[in-house]
């Protein structure tokens, strides 16, 4: 007997498929939820409480429509929103190529430390740091080099679902705990030129660095190739990504509330150390049987992150290099160059200049955090002077939201240079 196609049968086959096309917005998603939730959204909870709930779902929404920017320019040109930038001129490729060369080694050399930091929880021997380091980065490679964009895909997905379930486990199992609030505790204000370094390292690096836009533009690129990808999918993966990251960023600020608000420690101004900190601070105030939890959560953030800063940074430099070159595909082998460059890099600095990778981590941040605004603009501006289908066109609310959201970034740079140089 024939089935016939009811509007409801017509509903979850749509629904089915759109599941199905999750892809790019969870990988951003993965690489979102490192340093900027873990560290920063869990030490705002623990340095202000509930105060910072509002300021962060803002920036979350002032930032969106120029990470969004990228799958509109995507789907509807058919290219990469990094060609976007080499149709207004090569200096602005070169200029975010090189940009992303040094953030690609320093971050990701960051991200192994604290990966492998984590790691050495779940290991029964002693091992020195930088073999632990070799191990993230060997599993790492290894993923990326035999399953391509489908392996990191599901790992992306797997990623994203035990990080999700963990977190929100460990926060239930705070929010059945609450921390004892010291009776000389004093709750600070955020709302003070104390806090402004705070303010603008937190609220300047959430959801992350801008560059990620353009590593999901690549991704659905890529995506493309494998699978029908529709102007109603690539939204509704991206926006799905996309709130999962800013919701995440509250259920982290609730953890550093519940389980370190008011208690009068002094935090580790490390993220490894604040980590390990949130940890060992986790075991004391509710069991040993949850430092493993919190242990978990923690490193799934960060191995997402490591996982995805390699193939994001790898695809969106090998995509610079062959638009200065004109050329008009990427052979996968500069792909796998740059992965192995990236990689022996980060390696590199571990080894031979681990003393000096904080400050070469604040260079880093310190220029994407100043670049940020004007490649935030040209996202702008790419959406806005393209001619796009109807579902993908820039909409007048979005218009204005991108208005207020230039407003913000080109605002909030301004107090940065105040803060930096001349406070």
């Amino acid at each position: 007997m024939d089935t016939i196609s009811t509007p409801e049968n017509q509903s979850k086959f749509s629904l089915s498929r759109l599941t199905r096309s999750l892809g790019p917005g969870i990988m951003m998603a993965t690489i979102a939820i490192g340093g900027s939730h873990l560290v920063a959204s869990t030490k705002a909870g623990a340095i202000y409480g509930w105060q910072l709930v509002g300021l962060i779902l803002l920036v979350n929404l002032l930032k969106y429509p120029f990470f969004r920017a990228s799958v509109q320019y995507t789907v509807g040109t058919g290219e990469t929103i990094v060609e976007g930038y080499a149709k207004l001129g090569h200096a602005y490729v070169w200029l975010f190529s090189g940009l992303c060369v040094i953030a690609g080694i320093i971050n990701t050399a960051a991200l192994l430390l604290f990966s492998a930091s984590l790691l050495a929880y779940f290991v029964p021997l002693e091992l020195p740091i930088t073999v632990l380091c070799v191990a993230v980065l060997a599993a790492c490679i290894l993923i990326l080099l035999l399953g391509h964009y489908k392996a990191l895909n599901a790992v992306s997905k797997a990623i994203m679902f035990l990080l999700s379930v963990t977190t929100i486990a460990a926060m239930l199992v705070a929010a059945n705990n609450p921390v004892e609030v010291s009776p000389t505790f004093i709750e600070p204000s955020p709302w003070s030129i104390a806090a402004i370094g705070f303010l603008v390292i937190t609220m300047g690096w959430m959801p992350t660095g801008i560059e990620v836009s353009n590593m999901t533009s690549i991704w659905l690129k890529s995506q493309q190739r494998q699978n029908k990808v529709t102007a109603q999918s690539a939204l509704f993966d991206f926006n799905v990504g996309y709130i999962a990251t800013a919701l995440l960023a509250i259920v982290f600020l609730a953890l550093g509330t519940l389980v370190l608000h008011g208690t009068n420690t002094e935090f580790s101004q490390s993220g490894v150390g604040f980590t390990h900190q949130l940890v060992s601070l986790y075991t004391s105030t509710i069991g040993e049987w949850s430092r493993y939890l919190i242990a978990t959560v923690a490193f799934l953030c960060i191995f997402g992150s490591t996982i995805t800063a390699i193939d994001g940074y790898a695809r969106t430099i090998s995509e610079s290099q062959r638009l200065l070159q004109d050329k008009t595909e990427i052979k996968p082998k500069v792909t796998i160059l740059w992965t192995m460059a990236i990689s022996l890099g980060a390696l590199a600095i571990i080894f031979f200049w681990a003393s000096t990778l904080l400050p070469m981590l604040d260079f880093a941040m310190t220029l994407a955090f100043i670049t940020t605004p004007f490649f935030a603009l040209l996202n702008f501006v790419l959406v806005s002077k393209t001619d796009l289908p109807k579902a993908l066109a820039l909409s007048k609310p979005m218009k204005w939201l991108s208005i207020i959201g230039l407003v913000y970034l080109f605002g909030f740079l301004a107090v940065f240079f105040w803060w930096k140089w001349l406070l």
